[in-house]
């Protein structure tokens, strides 16, 4: 049965000067707007970015009723709080982030549906890259995060992370929508904005059907990955729901890290795209 599409979706990709040594370059913001009332809702915004989200939305003529968060980053401070500021939007992050985030107007726990014009958008709870990680779906598309990349998937060595749940999540909650489910994942290091479902079942790289839960678990706790480099700030900041405390605005202005131990040593540099600390 063909699916009636109410909405529109806006993707916009990170544009990051120092890609190699800030792990928020390849980051993706959404914009999905209902087609009739003009409402929308803008997901993961970037701090860094937010001038030009409100410019995007400005341009579309949009009203934008909700920022919606995956889960708390560790590589960017959300820019949820200042659009909030800026537009009255309300704040929304998974019901897994109650009592972990504060300044949070709406905690979405998993089948609940957050409504904007004739558009439903149904919060899935996705854990295994963090704890408390969502996904999102809308009829015909889901939001999935770092829960489920084109080809891959993130990290689930911090935060509370598990293979082993994530690997739950992505095979009992993704992996049985419809295989036409376009996905538009949380980052993408290649230039893909999209896949599909039944993409991802066949040739995801870890998560394809042909691998089992014990192959793959022993791939992600086998891994080695570099520490996100604005992990110290952008932690404490995003459980603020991006609210940026006075000392974390000094580190800020002094560079993307609060010591070196945060940095990866000058070598190391080289390869951290193909070791991005999210992923």
């Amino acid at each position: 049965m063909a699916i009636s599409v109410t909405y529109t979706v806006t993707a916009l990709l990170d544009v990051n000067a120092q890609q190699d040594l800030d792990d928020r370059a390849e980051s993706r913001t959404y914009i999905v707007a209902d087609r009739h009332s003009r409402k929308a809702v803008i997901i993961d915004a970037v701090i860094e970015n937010v001038e030009r989200d409100l410019k995007t939305i400005k341009e579309l003529d949009l009203i934008l009723t909700f920022a919606v968060e995956t889960h708390i980053h560790a590589d960017h401070i959300t820019g949820a709080s200042i659009i909030r500021d800026r537009t009255g939007a309300h704040i929304v992050y998974g019901g897994g982030m109650e009592g972990l985030v504060t300044g949070v107007d709406i905690f979405l726990r998993d089948g609940q549906e957050l409504r904007f014009g004739n558009t439903v958008m149904q919060a899935l709870a996705t854990p295994g890259h963090t704890d408390s990680c969502t996904s999102y779906l809308i009829p015909g598309t889901v939001f999935t995060g770092d829960s489920l990349w084109i080809r891959g998937n993130g990290r689930t060595d911090f935060q509370g992370g598990s293979a082993d749940k994530l690997f739950d999540s992505v095979h009992k909650k993704l992996f049985v929508l419809p295989d036409e489910t376009i996905v538009y994942p949380g980052h993408d290091y290649n230039g893909r904005v999209s896949s599909t479902i039944g993409e991802e079942k066949q040739f995801n790289e870890r998560l394809n059907l042909s691998t089992n839960r014990e192959k793959f678990v022993e791939i992600m706790n086998g891994r080695t990955m570099l520490r996100p480099a604005k992990m110290d700030v952008a932690i404490p900041a995003n459980m603020r729901a991006g609210r940026i405390a006075e000392e974390e605005k000094e580190l800020r202005r002094g560079g993307i890290a609060s010591s070196s131990s945060i940095l990866p040593p000058t070598g190391a540099l080289d390869v951290q795209r193909a070791n991005r600390s999210c992923g």
